[in-house]
């Protein structure tokens, strides 16, 4: 039977709880430049949002000077830290038995403003990469959410409407680019 209907997943905050791993690697790679990060500032301001919105900040109020390199820097540094710290993230496990459901009418793909590298080192830890038929990260996009760039890409990937696409997201960047993209949409509102 050919599928016509598709499933997009968003990774953190829907998939899984990443606030931990993420803060941590953040902090990690923040300290070099004299930035104290608390996790409850964090979890409210940062958690979400595509890193060159809130570094820059960071660091500019740390007392930071050339401040793009020094972003990228810490960019890269989180990355590199992510996997030793992916023991505090948290799986979605309701939401992978809907995925392991739907996978017989729908074709399922990951979309996420996160990196090609933590997103694959995220869902191999969780054994879950062979659960998805396509993975878009935030280097295969231009444009980061709100935009709805990334789930129009992966429409137009399997040729398949709007109208035949379902979303789970959980921030209101992701649900504004989900509703953008005229599809519909399940917002993901905590799990244990």
């Amino acid at each position: 039977m050919e599928k016509n209907k598709l499933a997009l997943f968003d990774l953190d905050g829907t998939l899984f709880d990443t606030r931990k791993v993420n803060f941590l690697s953040y902090q990690k790679a923040l300290e070099p430049y004299g930035v104290d990060l608390d996790y409850e500032y964090y979890a409210s301001e940062c958690n979400g949002k595509h890193y060159k919105v809130f570094v820059p900040e960071l660091l500019i109020n740390s007392g930071n000077t050339e401040i793009d390199e020094k972003m990228e820097f810490v960019h890269k540094n989180k990355k590199e830290y992510y996997s030793a710290f992916l023991s505090e993230t948290i799986i979605n496990e309701h939401l992978f038995n809907i995925i392991d459901y739907l996978r017989n009418d729908y074709f399922t793909a990951v979309v996420t403003t996160a990196s090609k590298k933590n997103c694959e080192e995220i869902l191999n830890y969780h054994k879950k990469i062979n659960a998805f038929d396509l993975v878009l990260t935030g280097e295969d996009v231009d444009k980061k959410k709100p935009d709805p760039e990334g789930f129009l890409k992966a429409m137009k990937y399997f040729n398949i409407e709007a109208a035949n696409t379902i979303i789970f997201e959980d921030s209101p960047e992701g649900i504004m680019a989900a509703e953008s993209a005229g599809a519909t949409v399940f917002q993901v509102r905590g799990f244990a």
